[in-house]
């Protein structure tokens, strides 16, 4: 039986071009052996594998979570697969024995019986950008398609997603809060008539951030069914988190007060961040649980900007990118807190990714005409007028071959639009690009 190393260390693997585990540490060896094969042959654990295909694909190192099935407990482990020449290193790390168990959503809802919380079918996993990191045999056979042709391509090139009733789409918006959800219909692309309904829970990194979904697929629903089943999980949620990020607000702001002794500034100003950051997470939480959110209020779109400024100045400083606001007082508009700060942190993200390295962010106020607006203007390489459109769509980018999920603006432009704005763009090639937030004024 595969245990915990007797140390935390690395457990080390290697794959042949071919897939073939040729060398590994004692507990994968064991793994393969578990899951009947053996040294020489392909690897038989299909997390791992999948981590490991898509590294040979994109021909980077790439880093996920996993679970790994032994026979009489899973495993969860942060895998690492990268790759030399024409050979894939696997490292294994955080190796966490637990005993076999349904999704832990249903743990959290404390419903199903026995038989129904055992090993899943049908089950799925994607990463932050949705990029598939596996389906089960059973999954992929339901969709008409080959689990190792579809590893590491866009879950939504594999599956055609589909808005309910309310012209949502519940996967599309737990992307954009990084949360679980329930009753995204969906349809295979490889024959229309073989339709499914995904459900996921959020995974998360070494690090706590979020690494994607893990999910299954629902052998039914009915749109009350998966209503009372969000209400119950966003419940539980709240019961969860909301203490635990108020005492991370409490004591982010005692170190920001000093109240327990003398502190440099630089770590003083780390708790202001930390306490922006847990304040936003609250707000999610509270969109998400019976509190819904109060909606379009009077807010301050200058104080909002500098919050989404505290959540991007990591990623900026590592870019050497400098986001520059332009001096303004109090900016008052009518919206919501939270769908706000989301398309700003989008915005200036897109900026920040898109500028030159040592480049420059300007952020712009303005009002008028019954008119509050924030512009975010960026160095980078422009967009054509042909792509300005397009970009706003579903699953679309700039640059086919950039990252992420084509989401981003979509999502912006439609929470805006439900506050009563829009979010628009000026841009030509060479000459960097302006997104433009706007608002009924207050």
């Amino acid at each position: 039986m595969a245990s915990a190393p007797s140390e935390p260390r690395l457990v080390l693997g290697r794959l042949d071009r071919a897939g073939r585990l040729i060398s590994a540490d004692p507990q994968l060896e064991a793994l393969q052996r578990e899951a009947g094969s053996r040294l020489g042959q392909p690897l038989a654990l299909p997390q791992l594998a999948a981590v490991a295909e898509l590294a040979r694909k994109l021909r980077t190192p790439v880093s996920r979570p996993a679970l790994a099935a032994s026979t009489d407990h899973d495993i969860e482990l942060w895998v690492q697969a990268r790759p030399e020449g024409d050979e894939i290193v696997l490292s294994l790390e955080n190796w966490t024995v637990r005993a076999p168990a349904g999704p832990r959503l249903a743990a959290i809802l404390g419903g199903g019986t026995e038989s129904e919380t055992g090993a899943a079918r049908n089950e799925w996993a994607a990463d932050e950008e949705l990029r598939i990191i596996s389906l089960s045999s059973d999954l992929a056979d339901l969709l008409g398609v080959d689990p190792d042709d579809v590893a590491g391509q866009p879950l939504t090139r594999v599956v055609r997603l589909e808005e309910d009733e309310a012209g949502e789409m519940p996967l599309i918006s737990a992307l954009a809060a990084r949360r679980g959800f329930f009753g995204q219909h969906a349809r295979s692309r490889a024959d229309d008539s073989r339709a499914v309904v995904l459900t996921g829970e959020v995974v998360t990194g070494a690090n706590g951030a979020f690494a994607g979904f893990r999910g299954s697929v629902e052998s039914s629903g009915t749109g009350s069914t998966a209503g009372a089943a969000r209400s119950a999980f966003d419940h539980a949620l709240d019961e969860v988190l909301r203490s635990p990020l108020d005492r991370i607000i409490e004591n982010a702001e005692r170190i920001v007060e000093r109240a327990d002794g003398p502190l440099g500034t630089d770590y003083a100003s780390y708790g202001d961040d930390i306490a922006s950051a847990a304040r936003h997470l609250l707000s999610v939480l509270e969109s998400m649980g019976d509190q819904r959110s109060q909606g379009v209020r009077s807010i301050d779109l200058a104080a909002l900007a500098a919050e989404a400024v505290v959540m991007l100045e990591a990623a900026a400083e590592e870019r050497g990118i400098t986001i520059e606001p332009e001096s303004t007082g109090a900016l008052l508009a009518s919206g919501e807190e939270r769908g706000v700060i989301q398309i700003l942190v989008n915005l200036m993200g897109n900026a920040i990714r898109h500028s030159p390295q040592g480049g420059k962010v300007r952020l712009i106020f303005s009002r008028q005409a019954g008119i509050a607006s924030i512009s975010v203007v960026d160095e980078g390489p422009g967009i054509a007028a042909d792509d300005q459109q397009r970009i706003f769509e579903r699953f679309e980018r700039a640059d086919p071959k950039e990252g992420g999920t084509g989401l981003g603006l979509a999502i912006s432009r439609r929470l805006a639009r439900s506050m009563g704005g829009d979010v628009t763009l000026e841009s030509a090639p060479g000459e960097g690009a302006r997104f433009r937030l706007t608002l009924p004024s207050a």
